[in-house]
C-alpha cells in the first residue's frame, strides 16, 4: 500500500514540475501565464517564446506523462490499475501543480504521453484525426478536444471498459473543464489560430 501511495504521490508531483513556467522564466525571466493566453502550455509557450521553446515544452510534457505511467508499473507490477492512476495523478499535477499556486496548463501534451503509454493504437488513431484537425483549422485547442473525446472512445471499441478506459474518460473531462474558455471563442469564432501571435 505504501508503495502504491507514494507512486501516485511522486506523479502528482512530477506533474506540478512545469517545464513551460520554468523555461519562460530561464530564457525570458518572464511568467508565462502572464503573457499570450495565460496557460502554462506548450502552444502558449510557442506563440511567446517561439518554436525552440514551444517544441521543448512540449516534448518534456509528454515524457512527464509516459514517465508517471511507468512509475506505477515499475513501482508496483502486480497492481494493475496503478499506471492508469498515475497517470491521472501527473496530469491532476500539470492542471493544478503545488509548486506554482495550482495554476498549470490544460494537460493535453501530458495526457498524450500518459495515454500513449496505457494504451497506443487507440491514442495513436485519436492523435492521427486530432491532428490532421489541427492541420485543416489551424485550432490547437479543437485538435486537443477532439483527442480526449476520440480516447476514451477508442479505448472502448478496441480493448473495453478497465482502468485505462475510465483514466481517458476522466481525463477527457479534465480536458474539457480546463478548455471552457476555449470553447466559446471557438463558438464566437475568436479563438486563436496556430501561427497566430497573441500581444
Amino acid at each position: 500500500m505504501l508503495t502504491t501511495i507514494l507512486a501516485i504521490a511522486a506523479s502528482y508531483a512530477l506533474g506540478s514540475v512545469s517545464f513551460s513556467i520554468l523555461i519562460a522564466r530561464y530564457f525570458k525571466g518572464i511568467d508565462i501565464r502572464h503573457h499570450g493566453s495565460g496557460n502554462a502550455g506548450a502552444t502558449n509557450t510557442l506563440r511567446v517564446l517561439g518554436k525552440g521553446p514551444g517544441i521543448a515544452v512540449f516534448v518534456l510534457d509528454i515524457l512527464k506523462g509516459v514517465a508517471a505511467v511507468w512509475i506505477g508499473r515499475l513501482a508496483a507490477p502486480d497492481v494493475d490499475w496503478l499506471p492508469a492512476v498515475c497517470a491521472l495523478a501527473v496530469i491532476a499535477g500539470h492542471n493544478w501543480p503545488i509548486f506554482f499556486r495550482f495554476k498549470g496548463g490544460k494537460g493535453i501534451a501530458t495526457m498524450i504521453g500518459a495515454m500513449a503509454s496505457l494504451a497506443f493504437l487507440p491514442s495513436l488513431y485519436a492523435g492521427i484525426i486530432a491532428i490532421a484537425l489541427v492541420a485543416i483549422t489551424r485550432y490547437v485547442s479543437l485538435g486537443s478536444l477532439i483527442f480526449a473525446l476520440l480516447t476514451p472512445l477508442s479505448i472502448y471499441l478496441l480493448i473495453g471498459i478497465g482502468p485505462i478506459f475510465w483514466t481517458a474518460a476522466v481525463l477527457c473531462v479534465f480536458a474539457f473543464v480546463r478548455h471552457r474558455s476555449n470553447l466559446v471563442k471557438l463558438f464566437k469564432g475568436t479563438e486563436n489560430k496556430l501561427g497566430s501571435k497573441k500581444p
